[in-house]
């Protein structure tokens, strides 16, 4: 029962940090996005942000994502070999490499290039972005190393100075030497890849045969135990686990299709021009601020939990029911979280989105169909939240035969969205992306929450119940919608900035009305984010 404690106080520490990581990074990127816009073209920007960093995410998830899965997984318990795992880790370069080579050829030769005289520079800029995805799996077994044995500090740091190396140099580059056009945002990341890599480099260097590690157990002893070698008595890799990793590899080029679909269609389709891409994805980004800084850390710490407090494939009743009920109770807690953070960004959102456009970036941005953009991705923000709770639980608990069965599933919602987003774009402009994002979210919330009922149906648990707020708080939040929607039609946009501030004003006294009603009812709520994911309460606490 305490070791499951002190796995649930590290994920909690670990997603607490996650999320003030993750902020930073938004923060930077958003000051940083607001900067490069007085300086480069639109039509620039939606080469950077759509179809190079597609480039990169594409080669980045496809070589890792499945093996970080499998090797994050609980199954195997602490029976595991290291000097196995390491061995299949580093397999993510080679095979990194192998992918940088197929989508360079692709970026290169069969997609439209766009013109040399508003983007210049894009061939050397497609080596350079694949190259830094290379670069970046170099860190993949130190970073698993991390994760595994919850070292919340280094990727804090890592990511922190990495992020700070990259805008500082996109700054000076940008300011100084505006005409290497994709050159300045190539070389920035090439920075921002090298300083993760030589973080973690250097924390093992130091950390290997000290005596912390020895205080810790760490399994391994020395930097060579670090490098790719055949142990005395055993296969160079764990079988079992490279079968889960390929069961997970299919799965990941499934939901790499999902989460960058919009991407791929804008990028394979030209169904808008390299302006539009720029303009929808900042909008995105900007709507995406919350997803990311809060909903994406917890999801990924909270993965961790579930792995390594539920046995993969087991039936409840054959698993220690204390475990259980602490599973059950922290997945209660969590969709309860994320749905109250989800309808609040939905709510005030809707309202504020034209605002905060034209604070963030002027006419460009808030004239056209940037507002309605952002007003329909508020929405959607509340199904990424649900579904990132739900599907890092059912991940955590699939066996590796239920793992290959959803792949089938993620099979027909990638067809699906890819039609969808096809169709509704020709229809609705940017706006069709987002809709059909929303379709296929919810079809993957239905299919995970059929999985969790079906997974705690014979037990006293309903962990489910986390989706139903509390009667006040949806009175407060219907109050607050209606309130803020009259708010923004007399006293927003055109009317001069004290009206401007008295509508932000009417925002307030309407959020305060809504926090009020949750400390009022959603009290074990409350309690679990002070003693779960505040550290320095918990700190107290303890």
């Amino acid at each position: 029962m305490s070791s499951t404690q002190d796995v649930l106080k590290n994920a909690s520490t670990l997603a607490s940090y996650n999320v003030l990581l993750q902020v930073m990074f938004r923060v930077l990127t958003f000051l940083l996005n607001a900067f490069t816009l007085r300086f480069v073209s639109k039509e620039l920007i939606g080469v950077v942000n759509v179809r190079l960093t597609l480039l990169y995410s594409t080669l980045v998830f496809l070589s890792r994502e499945a093996f970080r899965r499998a090797c994050l997984s609980g199954e195997s318990g602490t029976n595991r070999s290291w000097r196995q795992v390491i061995n299949l880790l580093w397999l993510t370069v080679p095979l990194g490499v192998l992918w940088a080579i197929l989508l360079g050829c692709v970026w290169l030769w069969l997609l439209e290039v766009p013109d040399s005289q508003t983007v210049p520079y894009y061939g050397p800029a497609v080596v350079l972005f694949a190259l830094s995805g290379v670069q970046e799996l170099l860190a993949e077994p130190l970073w698993i190393l991390a994760q595994a044995h919850m070292f919340v500090s280094l990727k804090v740091v890592a990511e922190s100075l990495a992020m700070i190396a990259k805008c500082s140099v996109t700054v000076v580059l940008v300011v100084f030497a505006r005409e290497w056009g994709l050159y300045i945002f190539s070389a920035a990341h090439l920075v921002y890849t090298g300083f993760l890599v030589l973080c973690y480099a250097v924390y093992f260097l130091r950390f290997l045969g000290s005596k912390e590690a020895e205080k810790k157990s760490f399994p391994l002893q020395r930097v060579a135990d670090l490098l790719p070698c055949r142990a005395d008595g055993e296969p160079l890799v764990d079988w079992a686990l490279a079968r889960l990793t390929w069961s997970f590899f299919k799965q990941s080029f499934l939901k790499q299709i999902l989460t960058e679909g919009e991407r791929y269609v804008m990028t394979f389709l030209n169904v808008l021009s390299f302006g539009d891409q720029g303009i929808y994805d900042i909008v995105n980004n900007l709507g995406s601020m919350v997803a990311r800084f809060i909903f994406l850390p917890i999801e990924e710490s909270f993965y961790i939990f579930f792995a390594k407090v539920l046995v993969r494939g087991r039936d409840i009743r054959s698993q220690k029911q204390e475990e259980v009920a602490i599973a059950a109770e922290v997945l209660e807690r969590l969709l309860k979280l994320v749905l109250v953070i989800g309808l609040i960004i939905t709510v005030f959102g809707y309202a504020y989105s034209h605002l905060a456009l034209d604070i963030y970036g002027g006419s460009l941005l808030s004239s056209g169909a940037g507002s309605s953009l952002l007003r329909c991705y508020s929405s959607y923000v509340l199904l990424l939240a649900v579904n990132g709770v739900t599907e890092c639980f059912v991940f955590a608990a699939m066996s590796q035969e239920e793992v290959d069965k959803y792949n089938l599933v993620m099979l027909a919602l990638s067809v699906s969205f890819l039609v969808l987003s096809y169709v509704l774009t020709w229809w609705a402009g940017g706006v069709g992306f987002i809709l059909a994002n929303c379709l296929n979210m919810g079809l993957r919330i239905l299919h995970s929450c059929l999985y969790i009922h079906r997974y705690f149906k014979f037990s006293q648990w309903k962990p489910l119940r986390g989706l139903l707020p509390s009667p006040l708080l949806v009175l407060a939040l219907c109050v607050s919608a209606g309130v803020t929607t009259v708010s923004e039609s007399l006293l927003c946009c055109e009317r001069g900035w004290l009206l401007r501030m008295v509508h932000v004003g009417v925002g307030g006294v309407c959020l305060l009305l809504v926090l009020t009603a949750l400390v009022l009812t959603e009290t074990q709520l409350i309690a679990f984010v002070r003693t779960q994911l505040l550290p320095r309460y918990r700190k107290k606490h303890t």
